[in-house]
């Protein structure tokens, strides 16, 4: 069978996932599965039991996803994602070598380099047997930044959600079923990690923790692990439902549960959870330059307990990210999460459940694909999947497993008005092989069973840690860079342990550490000057009216610049501040212009006039999206805008050109079957014709061969009878000629036709290609007259020392 041309299955918002498959006669067709991305803002569930191929059939579905551009949020259980960066474009044996075992090699009786050999051949060839070439692995290499994050480990890319648990966006806040499952999970997760089973309902800790967070979120302040051991023993509450706080959980029990947070988060193993970037969906699905992610959450390493506790935080973040989103019927991103099973079970309600049913439920509305995959069906909560719009069954173990399927199957049918034929789908299910799936979409008229296509990335299987540390080791060495060209020299310069007076008057505030500290380091406070200001921006043309607030902070450990603002730094939107310092630091002196309030209020002029003269906003518009993007967006952040608003627009183009040249290959269609059914007629004519002038012909000369001269005479009769019949045979086989050529030039038209809806889809794509716009810009300074600024306070910002005098921030 002929492997499918690029052109052919390179179609815009379209996954290549297989070719369709004859389950009867076990035959692989010529037509591909082709899935609309769209559909995937329905949702997608993969089940298939071990070798199935569910693996491959996952990893195909995310790389079509990034060839096109769709950035992805991985939760990883296994280790089987991190494949995902093992693409070879050039498809060299030394590429696969540090991939394969010794031990594969010995048992099949071969070298590693003869193993390595073997497999880059065999890849090669199982690509181009589904028409995929190495600009095709490049193309997908190129399309997204892969990264594997390994939450409390520093394995991978480490990654934190324990530095601060932040206040929901003002969005969720006036959404009241939101609040309260952001808050319960919130909850649920810590006293999860905590090994304390605690129902929201009944469980003290559990309500005190919640009624904590419910109250500082509302007032706007984040709480970080160090704030609330602080707000568990003196809560800022009086009374938690009808009874004062001591009644309800007395002094002594809240010191308990405050000393079991603390035990946790002093304890030297949990130090690496303090590690990392801080959970950030936003920057998880695109880099700083606005590339689309593909980010790994790997989190195989990690206790049941605390992979309980990650998850749920995730998808309430998740959550609160998603509901910051405008409305939308494309699909805008993924999030995929195999071996789903534990995370959303048939009974319990572990604190992953709420927030995971009510992505499945709304999640589609933003055009957030949830794609989820596991084992065992039968440990999942059907009812929850019928939300479910596309399942890819393979073979599944027990029939258990398929009455589960059937079970959600059948109430996906049902939620989308769709007919549902248990007993073929179950005779379906039965046939299925290794590789073969069975797609059942409410958006098809039917079922569909195809075969996978091979996969881009290498499938090594489940990589282990010195694995995930070798592929991300480059991009480790780059950060750690970046954080040690930001160190600087502090030799000559005071630090004592006795803090510096501060001018009456003027405030202090310390700035809690965001990495952990070399063991050998010496710990110093210095000192900064930090203020926020609010600024109006008002733009009736652009339908502008929105406030933007800006906390800046300016290091003055050599002195005050006398530009003072203009070198000055975002302040961090993770940062935890304090008001009392930590007893480990020493303090470096304070300059001779920060002794003095009365210079304060010189900082504050010029803050204002800073922030007026260098904080206007620019504001950003699509040539074919007639829109500006969202105020205060950068120039990467409103293409990102406007991708979303483009594919939405080449969605409702590509269906417009698609029903427009339905009708023509419809046509032609229906013109190829009646031409085929005459190739059949004539073809069938011509073989009777062509039979009964053989069998006369052979019959005339064997009566020659055999009579008499009366019977020669007789047969002399038949041999020109069986001429005529000849004859007629031959012009039988010209009509068929004709009616063949005849189906030979629909099938050219037909093949033309599809050619000229590529080029057409192609352009439409070019067209769309937000990275090729160019952005009209409009720049707005803000009101003058409303700018608002806080009285600048004094920082102390928290550094290390090394041996050699070499200080590195900590923030």
């Amino acid at each position: 069978m002929p492997a499918p041309s690029p052109e052919v299955f390179e179609k815009l918002a379209s996954f290549y996932l297989g070719r369709h498959y004859d389950l009867t006669g076990g035959v692989l067709k010529d037509d591909l599965l082709m899935y609309d991305a769209k559909d995937l803002c329905t949702h997608a569930m993969c089940v298939g039991m071990t070798g199935s191929g569910k693996t491959g059939l996952c990893l195909s579905l995310l790389e079509e996803a990034a060839i096109d551009g769709i950035p992805a949020i991985c939760v990883d259980p296994k280790g089987d994602l991190a494949n995902l960066l093992l693409t070879f474009p050039d498809m060299r044996p030394e590429d696969f070598k540090p991939w394969l075992e010794q031990a594969d090699a010995a048992r099949k009786g071969k070298t590693l380099d003869e193993l390595a050999t073997d497999t880059a051949g065999m890849w090669k060839k199982g690509l181009a047997s589904w028409g995929q070439t190495p600009e095709r692995v490049r193309k997908f290499k190129d399309a997204v930044d892969i990264a594997v994050y390994t939450p409390g480990s520093n394995t991978g890319l480490p990654l934190t959600v324990l530095k601060s648990f932040d206040a929901p966006p003002k969005e969720m806040l006036g959404d009241s079923d939101a609040m309260r499952e952001r808050v319960t999970g919130a909850a649920s997760g810590l006293l999860t990690l905590l090994g304390i089973e605690a129902d929201p309902l009944l469980s003290r800790e559990h309500i005190l923790i919640s009624s904590i967070f419910d109250h500082c979120w509302r007032e706007g302040r984040n709480v970080s692990i160090g704030d609330l051991i602080g707000l568990i023993q003196s809560p800022p509450l009086k009374r938690v439902g009808v009874l004062d706080l001591d009644s309800f959980m007395s002094a002594a029990d809240r010191s308990k549960l405050a000393m079991t947070l603390n035990n946790l988060l002093a304890s030297p193993a949990f130090s690496t959870w303090l590690d990392g970037e801080p959970l950030s969906i936003k920057n998880l699905l695109y880099t700083p330059e606005g590339k689309p992610r593909l980010t790994i959450l790997s989190i195989a390493h990690l206790s049941d307990s605390e992979r309980m506790f990650f998850v749920t935080i995730l998808l309430n973040e998740l959550l609160a990210w998603m509901r910051t989103q405008s409305g939308t019927s494309s699909l805008r991103a993924m999030f995929y999460m195999d071996e789903v099973a534990g995370y959303f079970p048939p009974v319990k309600n572990p604190p992953t459940k709420p927030p995971m049913l009510t992505l499945l439920k709304q999640a589609r509305a933003f055009g957030l694909g949830i794609t989820l995959a596991t084992q065992n069906p039968v440990d999942l909560d059907y009812k929850g999947l019928s939300n479910i719009g596309t399942w890819f069954l393979g073979r599944l173990q027990t029939e258990r497993d398929k009455a589960r399927v059937l079970e959600g199957l059948e109430g996906a049918a049902v939620q989308s008005g769709k007919p549902f034929d248990r007993n073929r789908m179950e005779q379906m299910l039965a046939s299925l092989g290794n590789r073969v799936f069975l797609m059942n979409n409410v958006h098809d008229d039917g079922p569909s069973v195809f075969q996978t296509r091979w996969a881009m990335s290498f499938l090594a299987g489940p990589l282990a840690r010195d694995q995930i540390v070798r592929l991300m080791a480059d991009r480790k060495s780059k950060m750690e860079k970046a954080t040690t060209d930001q160190g600087e020299s502090v030799q000559g310069q005071s630090a004592t342990p006795s803090r510096p007076v501060a001018p009456q008057g003027v405030e202090e505030k310390f700035l809690a550490p965001m990495v952990v500290a070399a063991s050998d380091s010496r710990l110093v406070y210095r000192p900064s000057i930090y203020a926020e200001g609010s600024l109006h921006y008002v733009r009736s043309s652009a339908d502008v009216d929105t406030w933007i607030d800006e906390k800046r902070i300016m290091s003055c450990a050599n002195g005050v610049p006398d530009d003072l603002w203009e070198t000055s730094k975002p302040m961090p939107v993770d940062a935890d501040v304090s008001s009392e310092p930590d007893a480990e630091y020493q303090f470096a002196d304070l300059p001779t212009e920060m002794l003095s309030k009365s210079n304060f209020g010189s900082f504050e002029k010029k803050f204002k006039d800073y922030l007026y003269r260098h904080h206007t906003m620019t504001l950003y518009k699509g040539p074919l999206i007639k829109e500006y993007a969202p105020a205060g967006s950068t120039e990467i952040e409103a293409r990102n805008h406007f991708k979303q608003s483009a594919r939405e627009a080449l969605d409702m183009e590509t269906e417009k050109l698609r029903d427009k040249y339905a009708s023509k290959m419809k046509a032609i269609n229906d013109k190829m079957q009646t031409a085929q059914d005459r190739v059949d007629r004539e073809a069938e004519q011509y073989n009777q014709a062509k039979m009964s002038s053989i069998i006369s012909v052979g019959a005339s000369i064997l009566g020659a061969f055999l009579g008499n001269k009366v019977a020669s005479r007789t047969n002399v009769s038949k041999v020109s009878t069986a001429a005529r019949g000849a004859s007629r045979a031959a012009q039988q086989r010209s009509d068929v000629v004709r009616a063949e050529e005849t189906l030979k030039q629909l099938a050219m038209d037909m093949q033309d036709l599809d050619a000229e809806l590529n080029e057409e889809l192609k352009a439409l794509g070019d067209k769309y290609r937000v990275e090729d716009w160019e952005l009209e810009s409009l720049t707005i300074p803000p009101r003058k007259s409303d700018l608002k600024v806080t009285d600048p306070i004094i920082l102390w910002t928290p550094w290390q020392v090394d041996g050699s005098g070499i200080a590195t921030p900590m923030y």
